[in-house]
């Protein structure tokens, strides 16, 4: 028997109702506003350094400040849609992407451009949670899984469609038009979403829907434990790209991390309503899961990171043809995953967690072809084919074994925590290889340097995901689900990484 909306609220929507499809666009456009502002900017780097005389570190900073911020308020987000309405929250976000997006296009200096990213990343945090969370609140459960899969497949091609558009723009009108690509979207989705979207407050009530184990209802925010979640990633972050240069001061960084890390340990244990409830951790299949993240995703967000830069600066292909060179990877994970999170309900999470990131680093290795003047089809693809294989096998499994390692109340908040890792390790990841590799500041401008250091690189990224598959093999056990049955689903206001993982989980159990 299907729950009823509480007394005084709107009906749930249908997907068949004029409302519902309304409701939907309004959401897929704000996801696809935060992706986009994610995928167009690699191909963009090159461009940006050159037109504001800039070294390695503000390139970094630019990719690092919005995802700084993204990563440590994106809970925070959740939490203030919850306590506030998701509708009002979702279109501030918006509101606040668009604005920051315009600043960041108008941007005459690279400290401005990285203040505008870290508020561009702020924005992302307000209306990413409640993109979905509109969905779990407002859609009858009947229809509730099959939003979620339209939703998710459609940023789930924004997403892939990204750095092809990012690139076509760069070698159009510039690269400032890269983050001016999302203000439409975002102006036409307030309207959308003031007129046709309806508000909800609270955590919904329903067994589709988390409520919250730990937390059965927040009284207000754990303000402490976001200020010190962010400060910390953000000094961590600090500490690793200025290294090289900073002295004393990258040096206070990095124990001031450390610190405010402990601080962070110590505010959530003994906080009433803490942001990231340490006892999730109990669960020995959470914990692997979550360390095996920070492995993946640290390699991967180093890959893409370089590799977005290696293809322009060293195989002299324009910013379009960078940004269409990376689309069979996502092309792969857009067809397939649907498929493996199915398999990995079958056979468990052992062995495509085990496999999965060693094709992966395997397609990284096979980068070292990609040099001058690197053939498309002889060098790169083949490479990037065989990563998004990895990717394939690896990703929804992933994101299946999540849930599946926590009861359905905690799915939200597992989901949330292991999206704030990934995101949180390619930040780390962007810092720290420039300077593992010893790439000097100015490597973007020199072909020759700048191809030593991604063939320095490779090894470490690929180095990233065998440890995390020996953890998967050491750490999970092939506990099987014949039947599909589904162990729980997200809540509503977190998403777990990456988009198309989503959807791959929602299909595959539906």
């Amino acid at each position: 028997m299907h729950p009823s909306p509480a007394p005084g609220a709107p009906a749930f929507l249908r997907i068949a109702s004029a409302r519902g499809r309304w409701t939907l666009l309004a959401t897929v456009l704000g996801s696809s506003v935060v992706l986009l502002g994610s995928t167009v900017t690699n191909v963009a780097l090159p461009h940006i350094g050159d037109d504001f005389d800039a070294d390695l570190a503000a390139l970094q900073w630019t990719v690092n400040a919005y995802m700084l911020t993204l990563a440590g308020l994106i809970l925070l987000g959740g939490s203030l849609g919850d306590r506030f309405g998701r509708r009002r929250i979702f279109v501030l976000g918006i509101i606040w992407f668009a604005a920051a997006s315009l600043l960041c296009g108008l941007a005459p200096n690279t400290t401005t451009l990285i203040a505008a990213r870290a508020l561009q990343g702020v924005g992302g945090a307000l209306l990413t949670p409640g993109s979905l969370a509109i969905i779990e609140a407002s859609f009858h459960p009947d229809d509730r899984p099959r939003a979620i899969g339209l939703w998710s497949g459609f940023g789930g091609i924004g997403a892939a469609l990204g750095p092809f558009l990012g690139g076509w723009l760069v070698d159009g009108p510039g690269w400032r038009w890269t983050f001016l690509l999302t203000i439409p979207p975002a102006l036409l989705c307030v309207p959308l979403a003031l007129r046709h979207v309806p508000e909800s407050v609270g955590r919904p009530q329903q067994p589709t829907v988390a409520s919250g184990a730990h937390t059965p209802s927040r009284r207000g925010f754990d303000l402490a434990g976001a200020a010190l979640g962010a400060l910390t990633l953000a000094l961590a972050t600090y500490a690793l790209t200025e290294a090289r240069s900073g002295g004393p001061i990258a040096l206070a960084a990095a124990v001031g991390s450390m610190a405010a890390g402990a601080a962070f340990v110590l505010v959530e244990r003994r906080s009433s309503d803490p942001m990231m409830p340490l006892s999730i951790f109990s669960s020995r299949p959470f914990t692997a899961i979550n360390l095996i993240t920070l492995c993946v995703y640290a390699g991967l967000g180093g890959f893409f990171f370089l590799t977005a830069l290696q293809l322009q600066i060293v195989a002299g292909y324009s910013a379009l043809a960078a940004g269409a060179a990376m689309l069979p990877s996502t092309v792969l994970m857009l067809l397939f995953s649907a498929r493996s999170g199915t398999l990995a309900q079958r056979l468990g999470p052992r062995i495509p967690l085990t496999v999965g990131p060693v094709v992966c680093g395997a397609g990284m290795l096979m980068t070292a072809r990609v040099g001058t003047h690197a053939s498309y089809f002889a060098d790169v693809l083949p490479a990037l084919l065989v990563m998004g294989t990895g990717m394939v096998i690896m990703v929804a499994p992933l994101s299946v074994t999540l849930l599946a390692s926590v009861e359905a109340a905690d799915a939200g908040l597992a989901s949330g925590i292991n999206n704030a890792a990934a995101r949180a390790a390619g930040l780390v990841a962007v810092a720290a290889l420039p300077l593992l590799v010893g790439m000097s500041p100015d490597a973007y401008r020199s072909p020759g340097s700048f191809d030593t250091a991604f063939n320095r690189a490779m090894p470490l990224c690929a180095g990233l995901l065998a440890i995390g598959a020996a953890m998967a093999f050491a750490l999970l056990r092939d506990t099987a689900d014949p039947s599909g049955t589904r162990h729980g689903r997200a809540h509503g206001w977190l998403m777990e990484p990456p988009l198309v993982s989503r959807f791959a989980h929602h299909r595959a159990l539906d």
